[in-house]
């Protein structure tokens, strides 16, 4: 009889075969009518490289309790690639399996497809045939491109706001979008339901199918939807993927319950993000693979980094706690201790590296680091620390900054979510060494989708007063910020909503900063 860990490796390479885009045959146009729209969910793309792309989708039953056939065993999912929106001139075609274990969703890995080029995508099942999204591919490694226009979000909890922020970042025609983190909200919805957008019925999860609903939830936005169709997308998770506050192995419950809790998230994240099979490396989805670069030819590379994964511990938080508390640095000594880590010592080295390696680079414009929260310091007035953000684990951050005042790429700009509020801040050196005074590094904490902020303007004005390379922090505002980068400069806007309870509310500018190529720091514009 097969083992639970042979069953979970045979899933894992039925996954990376799934993923191969295969040729079409004859008999795969054949299958009976279907009476719903299996894909409910939307598409998407992501991770694009000069010859390619991810698509995704998952097909989903008439009803969710349907369990009978054909929904209980895979499914052929045909594609289509082509030039243009119509489908006359198709480039590659084929099909690809949506296997019940993965919640049939469906991660076709593209390849032999031209550096820097739209294409448009789409998925039948039958006579159902799925929306149209848009995508493209990377430039080619040696070109050095006029622009990228990037979108960078996170934190998109249902219940407080609806997504008109995205219906506005589709209108801005990204060439790609980054999404930071919270994806989800593992919450359930308040009793008191007032000063909500809209509530929802589900509970906190507690296993696959529930995460698996959460996912179905948030992907049934109409908005949220359309703005995965009109890019590809480059994805990291934060906490509430899985639950708030988490650190690696350590959640509210004990190991026991705890890391098969975590393991269904990670599963059900992989099932709904258009991710590629490689990082499946555990075959009990004990870990993913999610730290990564993408280059954009000489214009940006970018460096994902997940800083949840591997995190030490918040300091002095105490086991089974449902979330990390600031902290008295005096009153804790663990918060210096300096081998907390943030992002796990095998990651950092491997961060380390590739800064270094774009330092040897100078062709290579600007040097992106997509992470989830605020790495400059903020100072509070009343002495605390925050110990769950890069507060929490100053040696670490330290020894970024070291690495990258030893070895500076000719750009670096520093893209965060998290706190759902818009922090513009000069990454400075370490306090007490010869960088102290320099500016390394230009940052954009960008605020949330909905999110609310949960803190006061006048608090942050304080902070602000407190700390002399914040240039900008508001917390007010819903929504995103798009940058539109080229050889010389990298200018982004914060775009606001000015009603998140609005469905159909519009969207201004409240603030835009330029950052000039060679001179590290962001100047208001």
């Amino acid at each position: 009889m097969p083992t639970a860990a042979a069953g979970r490796r045979r899933l894992l390479q039925q996954a990376a075969w799934a993923a191969l885009a295969t040729q079409l045959p004859r008999w795969a146009w054949s299958q009976q009518a279907l009476q719903h729209n299996p894909f409910g969910l939307g598409v998407a793309s992501g991770d694009p490289t000069p010859d390619g792309v991810v698509l995704w989708t998952r097909v989903l039953p008439a009803h969710p309790a349907d369990a009978g056939a054909p929904w209980a065993g895979p499914l052929t999912v045909r594609w289509e690639l082509a030039d243009d929106a119509q489908f006359q001139h198709i480039v590659q075609q084929g099909q690809a399996s949506a296997l019940p274990d993965l919640a049939h969703s469906v991660h076709v890995e593209l390849r032999g497809l031209r550096p820097g080029r739209w294409y448009h995508y789409r998925f039948m099942l039958g006579d159902a045939v799925s929306s149209v999204g848009r995508t493209r591919t990377a430039p080619a490694h040696d070109a050095l491109e006029p622009r990228l226009r990037l979108i960078h979000a996170s934190c998109q909890r249902w219940e407080h706001g609806y997504y008109a922020a995205w219906r506005h970042a589709r209108a801005d025609e990204p060439d790609l979008v980054l999404f930071l983190g919270d994806y989800i909200y593992e919450y359930a919805s308040p009793k008191d339901h007032t000063g909500l957008a809209r509530v929802q019925s589900l509970r906190v999860p507690q296993n696959l199918a529930d995460y698996r609903e959460r996912y179905a939830l948030h992907k049934s936005d109409p908005d949220l939807q359309a703005a995965h169709a009109c890019a590809p997308w480059v994805v990291t998770w934060d906490d509430h993927e899985a639950q708030n506050d988490y650190a690696d192995g350590h959640g509210k419950q004990d190991a026991a319950e705890w890391l098969p809790l975590r393991a269904a998230a990670w599963q059900a994240y992989y099932e709904h993000m258009p991710l590629r099979a490689s990082a499946l490396i555990s075959p009990s989805f004990q870990s993913l693979q999610l730290y990564r670069r993408l280059a954009w030819g000489r214009l940006a590379r970018l460096h994902v980094l997940d800083a949840r994964q591997y995190r030490d511990w918040q300091a002095c938080r105490a086991p089974g706690s449902s979330s990390a508390a600031a902290v008295r640095p005096e009153a804790c000594a663990d918060l210096t201790n300096p081998a907390r880590s943030f992002l796990g010592q095998q990651q950092e080295a491997w961060l380390q590296a590739g800064l270094a390696q774009d330092a040897r680079e100078p062709s290579l414009r600007w040097s992106v680091l997509a992470q989830q929260t605020l790495l400059s310091p903020r100072h509070y007035p009343s002495g605390l620390h925050s110990t769950d953000s890069w507060d929490g684990y100053p040696a670490a951050r330290n020894r970024l900054l070291q690495a990258l005042a030893r070895q500076p790429p000719r750009n670096t700009v520093v893209l965060g979510g998290d706190i759902h509020q818009n922090y513009v801040c000069n990454v400075m050196g370490v306090p007490g060494t010869a960088s102290e005074a320099a500016i390394l590094a230009s940052e954009f904490c960008g605020t949330s989708i909905s999110s609310r902020a949960g803190t006061t303007q006048d608090k942050l004005d304080a902070i602000r007063r407190s700390n002399p390379h914040v240039l900008l922090a508001r917390c007010e505002e819903r929504g995103y910020g798009l940058s539109d980068i080229t050889p010389k400069e990298w200018a982004t806007s914060l775009r606001a909503i000015r009603n998140p309870l609005d469905a159909g509310s519009d969207a201004y500018t409240l603030a835009r900063f330029v950052v000039e190529d060679g001179r590290a720091g962001p100047q208001p514009a």
